[in-house]
């Protein structure tokens, strides 16, 4: 869902206190934060949902994987422009009595924005003035993320462009000192947040990139490129399918040295906030939902990347990995200090149009066709089985199955003096609920339609061909076993009342006749 938010604005300015030759194994120097959310801006500005609870994600991981002790991570939410510049003064002021040059400053920002300030509420937070708080600061690195609309213009001022992400050459000895700006959207784009990921998509994939998920080379390091990368990517997808429309993130920097930064340490996590390892398929894009289907998103891997592995707190987590035809889900318990590797057959399969019937929230309706086999008692006692094929459009809500049926089917009789070909042609719309179970679904529904029935005769006397029209009203139950990439195996059978006009044996006259029949169906489907 937009909202009015959302680009992202990471200044970051580094100082490398790794280990000379290699990033860092873990911070050794003083790591301080302060993380800022208001849902509210200026007077005609749209209130907020998650702004307050993306600041408190990134305390979250910053604390349990960034190396930032509790008492160093200054968390802001609906706060004024004095209270702001008041917390990054007092975190400027803890770094410089730290020595903080070899120190690290994080600010975030969620929240209402614009080119020229934060709207922190009714009052204003100047661009400038924050960049040089920040930039002021005595800590070799200074990490700034404002998170709100239209930011890009703020590093197209600098000299950035929207573009793919950016490579630092890493593992070098010399230390890293400099400015990133990273924004999640261009200078003329409406960033967005999303309800069913409860948060802004630049923030929630930046999280996930921070979990692990964006541990390119599998080190058990996240950097600052690893990390834009995966938000980058993540942003561009998501967004892409959005009503607000892609996002493009952007970003400018000017470094100094050759170390890429070490923003989180996957390890099992500091005293008092001890982590687990969690290891998903890398088939299928995967959501970490917290405790059930219902819980907030914790994070998200993308299908194909290298690393599906993610540092979580213990608990009780839902899975859910989105394929092209259907969603894997399952649960898993997660336990500190522990690894669990999820596999595919541990998952539970299911199909789309079973979520979509229970009201999953991935999609509102799927569609498919389906096409069979189908045969017919006869309308007249002497005439034998209607054997033919049908074919159907379908389309699955969260309360009712529509289908829109095309059926031909031929029969006849014979006997000593006359042989006759029947042939029915029928077009039914019908209306079904669908009850799903473990392995199958069973449907009951209703349909009414038209058919064109024609009849031609043989025999040694003159019998001339009949066409009437009728119509039908048929009442039904089936049984639906899906199966692979989005095909369904479909049973059917229905009780059907056939209106038509039956013309008098002897004579030219015809009336109106009702035959009940029985209708079997046999069909292959698939939805997309």
């Amino acid at each position: 869902m937009s909202r009015g938010r959302v680009a992202l604005w990471l200044v970051a300015l580094s100082a490398g206190v790794l280990a000379a030759g290699a990033a860092r194994a873990e911070p050794a120097s003083l790591r301080v934060a302060v993380l800022v959310g208001n849902n509210t801006g200026e007077g005609d500005e749209a209130r907020l949902r998650y702004a307050e609870e993306d600041a408190a994600k990134m305390s979250r991981v910053l604390r349990d994987l960034g190396g930032f002790r509790p008492e160093d991570l200054i968390v802001l939410r609906s706060e004024d422009t004095e209270a702001v510049r008041h917390a990054i003064i007092r975190a400027n002021e803890r770094l410089r009595l730290d020595g903080g040059r070899d120190g690290m400053l994080v600010v975030y920002y969620s929240g209402h924005a614009d080119a020229g300030g934060l709207h922190l509420g009714a009052t204003r937070f100047a661009v400038d003035e924050l960049e040089a708080l920040v930039r002021g600061s005595s800590a070799r690195m200074r990490i700034l993320i404002v998170d709100a609309c239209r930011s890009g213009s703020i590093t197209r001022v600098k000299g950035g462009t929207p573009a793919p992400p950016f490579e630092l050459p890493v593992r070098l000895a010399e230390p890293s000192e400099g400015a990133v700006f990273l924004t999640s959207s261009a200078a003329n784009e409406d960033a967005q947040e999303s309800d069913a990921l409860r948060g802004s998509f630049f923030t929630h994939y930046l999280v996930s990139g921070l979990l692990g998920a964006a541990d390119s080379d599998g080190d058990r390091r996240v950097t600052l490129s690893e990390a834009y990368a995966f938000a980058y990517e993540g942003t561009l997808r998501a967004s892409s399918r959005s009503l607000g429309g892609t996002q493009h993130p952007t970003f400018s920097y000017d470094l100094r040295g050759h170390e890429d930064i070490v923003l989180t340490m996957l390890t099992s996590g500091p005293a008092g906030h001890p982590m687990g390892s969690l290891t998903l398929p890398s088939s299928r894009s995967f959501l970490v939902l917290q405790e059930g289907p219902e819980g907030p998103v914790v994070a998200e891997t993308a299908a194909g990347a290298a690393s599906h592995r993610l540092m979580l707190a213990p608990g009780r987590y839902f899975l859910r990995g989105r394929g092209s035809d259907d969603l894997l889900e399952g649960r898993v318990t997660l336990q500190a200090s522990n690894e669990v590797v999820v596999r595919e057959p541990e998952l539970e399969r299911v199909a789309y149009a079973r979520l979509v019937r229970k009201g999953g929230g991935v999609r509102e309706r799927i569609s498919g066709v389906h096409a069979g086999y189908l045969l017919r008692s006869g309308l007249w006692r002497e005439s034998d089985l209607c054997q033919g094929v049908f074919a159907a459009y379908e389309m699955v809500t969260s309360g009712l199955s529509l289908s829109a049926r095309a059926s031909a089917c031929r029969g006849g009789f014979a006997n000593q003096t006359l042989s006759s070909t029947a042939d029915d042609f029928n077009l039914q719309v019908e209306g079904a609920h669908v009850w799903d179970f473990p392995l199958v679904s069973i449907h009951v529904g209703l349909g009414l339609g038209p058919s064109l029935l024609t009849e031609t005769f043989t025999t040694t006397g003159i019998a001339p061909s009949r066409l009437s029209l009728a119509a039908t009203l048929t009442a039904g139950a089936g049984v639906e076993m899906p199966l692979r990439r989005g095909f369904v195996l479909d049973v059917a059978l229905a009780t059907g009342v056939h209106g038509f006009k039956e013309q008098q044996t002897g004579t030219t006259t015809s009336r109106w006749t009702a035959a009940v029949t029985l209708v079997g169906r046999v069909g292959l489907g698939m939805r997309w």
